[in-house]
């Protein structure tokens, strides 16, 4: 009796790790509300949802991890168009009449383990279908955003979706009509969320994504970049932000029925959790480092006496023209080189151009070429900021001819007021430059918008393609607080500069022509004992004819006198 008994409890113990172990590979989800799910090693999560409403016509799941791909499909083995695999995966099932319970599967392309979070979202038969009227990808309907990124831009696409439908009809057809009774009346909002500056973690992602996964959340949390018609093409391209998570989504609407409904959302950090190439633990380079660190110094002391030591100034102004200038060229004609490498004869060429434009201001004397450089770097920077702003984001500067044009004619403009004055715009660039390096150095260590106001105009310069991407970047708190310290710096050495050179001479004199000058004037000062020195070249010929001179025997050469 006993064994039987414990015979009992074994089945009952087996039977119960048993329905476990189904319950752990089967997630029941309710409508609307996120649910968290792990994809066990080598195995299947069944998705489950009940109780549908009669007047829902069909269904989206989304599923999202942060750098995990998971694969979604209708059916236990995945089927080439009929499973999606992807990073933020969805899958859209339409419903027939009377059916209340659907369900999908969740599993990992390598059979590895991964956890992440999905919700499934319902929709009435007046709302517009995402993705139903796709030709371009495996899915017959296609509700999912996909995304591509480059060290310049991210491009999103997507399917075109068809207006809704009642459960058991037949789909509208897409392309048979453009009339207003068909799927060409649709609109698309092309939104944007960022996600916390420098903040990699698996928690904000998901706390975004709880943001934006409906129509209603995304309109309430997300900026709406663009509106585009049904006959426009469904892509479009946004500036990569290398270690700012971003996602995007999409909502289409039906401005006949008032209705709508979302795509489902994707992310990206612009650069890779899972590659040594593009890694987002390795975006902060020690060279990168190094080299920011000492531009920022270096801004700080042109920014408050940059003025006062004009000779160190010109250098530091030649060296970053020309360091840009040569990063251009050489990250344009060579694609072999490593970046520390490029970074490297970056530098030196940036020394080379320093000390150019001060032997150009030391040899010629000419103060008002050298101001007028220093002007131009006032321009492009002004210039910059102004296409920082969502000016830049005007449909006709992404024509590459209108931008150039009136960027240059701002660059260009800006020195004119040098030619009257040259001090104080000198100053101004001091201060307005030297503040702006000192910001550009902190972006070294923590991520910053504001360092884009530069690298904007440099990835235009650098890719032929990226005039066509959407350039605007978030303001958090570390930048305001970045433009506060850019504000304070850059008036304060303005203010402290021209009260400390009030009392002096405009600019310091060149000492080449000081130099030609007293030559000058020992030449015709007879009364000047310098006047009566043999010149230079003169004793310098008399001392080696000394060092060269055989010398005579010493000695007595006259007879004794006895």
């Amino acid at each position: 009796m006993p064994l039987k008994r414990e015979c009992l409890v074994l089945l009952v113990l087996s039977w119960v790790s048993s329905v476990r172990a189904q319950d752990e590979n089967r997630v029941v989800f309710s409508l609307g509300t996120f649910q968290n799910v792990s994809v066990p090693v080598n195995g299947t999560v069944q998705a489950v949802v009940s109780r549908i409403p009669a007047d829902v016509s069909f269904i989206t799941l989304q599923f999202h991890t942060q750098h995990s791909n998971i694969t979604l499909s209708y059916s236990q083995v995945p089927l080439y168009g009929f499973s999606v695999t992807a990073v933020d995966a969805g899958l859209l099932s339409s419903l027939i009449p009377s059916q209340t319970t659907l369900s999908w599967f969740l599993k990992t392309p390598d059979g590895s383990s991964a956890a992440g979070v999905g919700v499934i979202l319902p929709y009435t038969s007046t709302d517009p279908v995402p993705g139903a009227c796709n030709l371009e990808f495996a899915l017959d309907n296609d509700p999912n955003i996909y995304l591509l990124y480059n060290l310049f831009e991210t491009t999103i696409t997507f399917a075109p979706a068809n207006i809704g439908y009642e459960r058991g009809e037949i789909p509208p057809a897409c392309d048979v009509d453009t009339g207003s009774s068909t799927r060409w009346r649709l609109v698309y909002e092309v939104y944007q969320y960022f996600l916390p500056e420098g903040d990699l973690s698996e928690k904000s992602l998901i706390s975004g994504m709880e943001r934006v996964a409906n129509v209603q959340n995304l309109q309430d949390n997300s900026r709406k970049v663009v509106t585009l018609s049904s006959h426009d093409r469904t892509q479009f391209s946004f500036n990569s932000l290398p270690g700012q998570g971003v996602i995007f989504s999409v909502i289409v609407r039906d401005p006949v029925l008032n209705s709508s409904a979302s795509y489902i959302p994707v992310h990206t950090y612009a650069c890779s959790f899972n590659s040594s190439l593009d890694g987002c633990s390795d975006l902060g380079r020690v060279s990168t480092k190094v080299f920011f660190t000492v531009i920022g110094l270096a801004g700080l002391f042109v920014c408050f006496v940059g003025h006062r030591f004009f000779k160190c100034e010109l250098f530091c102004m030649g060296f970053g023209f020309m360091a840009f200038l040569f990063f251009i060229l050489i990250t344009r004609t060579t694609t072999t080189l490593e970046y520390d490498i490029r970074l490297a004869l970056t530098a030196l060429m940036g020394v080379v151009g320093g000390v150019a434009l001060v032997m150009s201001w030391w040899r010629f004397g000419s103060v008002m070429a050298c101001v007028l450089v220093v002007g131009l770097i006032l321009g492009f920077l002004i210039s910059s900021i102004a296409f920082f702003t969502p000016l830049g984001d005007i449909p006709i500067f992404h024509n590459d001819a209108v931008f150039w044009v009136v960027f240059a004619c701002i660059m260009v403009v800006v020195p004119l007021f040098f030619i009257r004055w040259p001090r104080e715009g000198n100053i101004v660039t001091c201060g307005v430059v030297g503040a702006y390096a000192v910001v550009l150095s902190v972006n070294a260590y923590t991520y910053t918008s504001l360092s884009y106001i530069t690298l904007d105009v440099l990835k235009r310069l650098l890719n032929n393609n990226f005039s066509r991407a959407f350039i605007s970047v978030p303001l958090q708190d570390i930048d305001f607080i970045l433009i506060t310290v850019w504000a304070v710096l850059g008036v304060s050495g303005i203010v402290v500069q021209l009260y400390r050179e009030k009392a002096r001479a405009f600019f310091p004199p060149s000492p080449y022509l000081m130099w030609k000058q007293e030559r000058e004037r020992r030449k015709t000062n007879v009364l000047d004992p310098s006047h009566h020195k043999p010149s230079l070249s003169t004793r310098i010929l008399d001392r080696i004819r000394q060092l060269t001179r055989r010398t005579e025997p010493a000695g007595e050469t006259t007879p004794l006198l006895l």
